[in-house]
């Protein structure tokens, strides 16, 4: 079968980019297009990929994780761009514009939507956080109907909606009307193991963007003195660190072998906004470790109350730290907490993609 897989860049990596690579991994020799790549942080997992990309690629300033969404007006037309794509197969990584891709009426199009467009339809949570849109953000709201109609469309055109939550299935059936069904992204969850150490600090392993809520813990824990690292980079750290007290460490963005080592030796994990499905936490939880999470999003599917962490609701202050002092008089069963781990692994995401992408 001739293959195709697609993604919406290669700028900055994550957790929908841990995703490509797991298909890249299943299926080496199958092209990804994409806008544009960053090659300075491109992971090794990408290195001998066959990376096609669109005319953007030569833009000034592309390669810039801030400065790069600055062009989401051209997106679209760049995907457009590749002409009609003949493939008896493609799966398309989309959280914003892959999904524009044309291909012929043959092609089996399978649609993984890590997110409905979200500066599109969580524009407040989106622009109101988001320092690098404060330019284009009037333009952006005048133009919002005829831009959901297009992304409407896009994603009606595939032949199979995939959801990476329960949470971002019903943000689909609500902006696109159209329905999908839900697998899981993949945690490598093989890479990591049970630990008995503890430093007695708490982890964030995120991307520092303003609707992450990343302020909350910073805040809470630059009050109380306990200590917190938080792991990541991104155009709202330099905010972060003038609120952050000498308890709160920054570490910015660290190879994988040393995030898994903070897995090992936190005391536990944060994850303080709202996700649409939420890797860390699972690997996390991959090391028998407790996550302290807001009760929105995906956290809801991997985190159990009381059994492999324990909620918050709300952004007070107070509310998250009822939630800390909950998570330290709990007694966790590490071993129970890795078991639910295990149900997202890698080897279960290739499974029912498999299904999908070859049913006859």
């Amino acid at each position: 079968m001739n293959l195709v897989l697609a993604h919406d860049y290669l700028i900055q990596m994550g957790g929908a980019e841990r995703v490509v690579a797991a298909m890249h991994e299943k299926f080496p020799s199958a092209p990804i297009l994409t806008s544009a790549v960053r090659y300075a942080g491109l992971w090794e997992e990408f290195c001998d990929a066959d990376l096609r990309t669109t005319w953007m690629q030569r833009l000034p300033f592309i390669q810039d994780p801030v400065h790069f969404k600055k062009y989401a007006l051209l997106y679209p037309f760049a995907f457009r761009n590749f002409g009609k794509i003949a493939a008896d197969v493609a799966w398309i990584s989309s959280s914003t514009f892959a999904k524009y891709l044309r291909f012929p009426p043959e092609t089996r199009t399978v649609c993984y939507l890590h997110n409905t467009t979200r500066f599109y339809w969580q524009t407040d949570d989106y622009l109101n956080y988001a320092p690098e849109s404060r330019r284009w953000n009037p333009l952006l709201r005048h133009l919002l109907p005829p831009l959901r109609e297009m992304d409407r469309a896009a994603a009606g055109r595939m032949d199979v909606l995939v959801a990476n939550s329960r949470n971002v299935q019903e943000r689909i059936k609500r902006c696109y009307h159209l329905d999908s069904q839900v697998i899981h992204p993949p945690v490598e969850t093989a890479r990591f193991s049970l630990s008995g150490s503890e430093e007695g600090y708490y982890l964030i392993v995120s991307r520092l963007l303003g609707y992450k809520n990343v302020q909350l813990p910073v805040r809470a824990f630059t009050r109380t003195g306990q200590r917190l690292v938080v792991v990541g980079d991104g155009p709202y750290r330099s905010q972060l660190e003038q609120m952050a007290g000498p308890s709160v460490k920054f570490c910015g963005r660290l190879p994988d072998s040393e995030i898994q080592d903070h897995y090992a030796k936190c005391r536990g994990m944060i994850l303080p906004g709202e996700e649409d499905f939420g890797i860390t936490p699972v690997e996390a939880m991959a090391c028998g470790k407790p996550v302290i999470a807001l009760a929105r999003g995906g956290a809801l599917e991997t985190v159990l109350d009381g059994i492999t962490g324990v909620f918050f609701s709300g952004s007070s202050e107070e509310a998250f730290l009822d939630a800390v002092t909950r998570c330290e008089n709990i007694a966790w069963n590490k071993d129970a907490i890795r078991d639910r781990a295990l149900l997202f692994s890698k080897e279960a995401f290739l499974e029912k993609t498999m299904r999908l992408l070859f049913a006859q």
